[in-house]
């Protein structure tokens, strides 16, 4: 199966949310248009300002391209409405398995035959989904990292129930409007992405509740170290350049030691509500008078620019 670009220059997103406008900015930069469902009576204005604010940055990183609109958007109170035409639609409604499932039912017979359907869910399974579907074939799971537009990362995954090619068309669709794509083989919680981020954040928990540094010195030791390395390859990689011309087997051969040691003293816990207090505490401390809005807005500016410098570098 292949989507065509031209027949997919009409796309939809289902939510008009963080994660529904920023996926809405990011296909108007490639020249689609697209179709808002969300009931929300707010909804155009939030989505239009977040489109404003988004597209500077859309322009810095050269994702806007030739005939893109910012106004090509339409709102739909019904999602059936919204899907009509579209050949690609995302899905990025609140992560309730009801609320999806009644939505799926909803549009499944508006759709357009090679229309394809992705949802952006994080904390549900593509099986716990499909549930929705009478003929789940042309539904896959497209989960992007906040910002969307921002962030390149999508994980598509499909499974038995898929028909053949969906996840190679959403790959080259989603590639087509700037992103970078990995196909997930096997269905696991969280996916990957989100778990290997939930792997560092237990620990960063862990070393805060122990007393062993602050919130903010953690979150530093992240961004100042490590965490730069990482914006330009993953730690296996890097870990094969830490050994010198003998790779990744001279590394092993000697860190292996330190590495199981670590391992095992590595921090289990649960994030219960005494925890999140000292994690709420510690932000708290670590931003000031600073709001949400404010460090968002750094957040995509720095963002914006890491992604500039490393731009056709790879």
């Amino acid at each position: 199966m292949s989507l065509d670009m031209e027949t997919n220059r009409h796309t939809c997103s289902l939510g008009g949310g963080v994660i529904g406008a920023s996926w809405t900015s990011l296909f108007l930069a490639g020249a689609k248009s697209v179709a808002v469902f969300d009931p929300a009576p707010q909804i155009e204005r939030q989505v239009r300002d977040y489109i404003a604010t988004a597209w500077p940055s859309l322009e810095e990183l050269g994702l806007v391209v030739d005939g893109a609109d910012p106004d090509a958007v339409t709102f739909h109170a019904d999602a059936r409405a919204a899907v009509d035409g579209a050949g690609f639609i995302q899905e990025s409604v609140p992560e309730r398995l009801e609320i999806k499932h009644e939505l799926y039912c909803d549009i499944e017979d508006a759709l357009e035959p090679q229309a394809i359907v992705a949802s952006s869910a994080s904390g549900l399974t593509l099986t716990e989904m499909q549930g929705g579907w009478r003929s789940p074939g042309r539904f896959v799971l497209g989960h992007p990292f906040n910002p969307p537009h921002l962030i390149p990362l999508v994980e598509v995954l499909g499974n038995d129930h898929t028909h053949d090619g969906v996840v190679a068309a959403a790959r080259a669709f989603y590639e087509s409007v700037g992103k970078v794509t990995i196909e997930v083989r096997k269905e696991v919680p969280g996916h990957v992405a989100n778990r290997l981020q939930a792997a560092l954040w237990r620990e960063a928990i862990s070393l805060a509740a122990n007393g062993v540094a602050s919130v903010e010195d953690v979150d530093t030791a992240v961004w100042a170290g490590p965490g730069l390395r990482w914006a330009v390859m993953g730690p296996t990689m890097l870990f094969h350049l830490g050994a010198g011309e003998g790779g990744l087997t001279s590394f092993t051969e000697r860190y292996t030691d330190s590495f199981n040691r670590w391992f095992d003293d590595l921090g289990e816990l649960h994030l219960d509500p005494e925890v999140a207090a000292q994690l709420v505490a510690g932000i708290a401390e670590a931003t000031g008078e600073q709001t949400t809005a404010e460090l968002s807005a750094q957040r995509d500016a720095l963002l914006a620019a890491i992604l500039q410098a490393t731009a056709g570098k790879r």
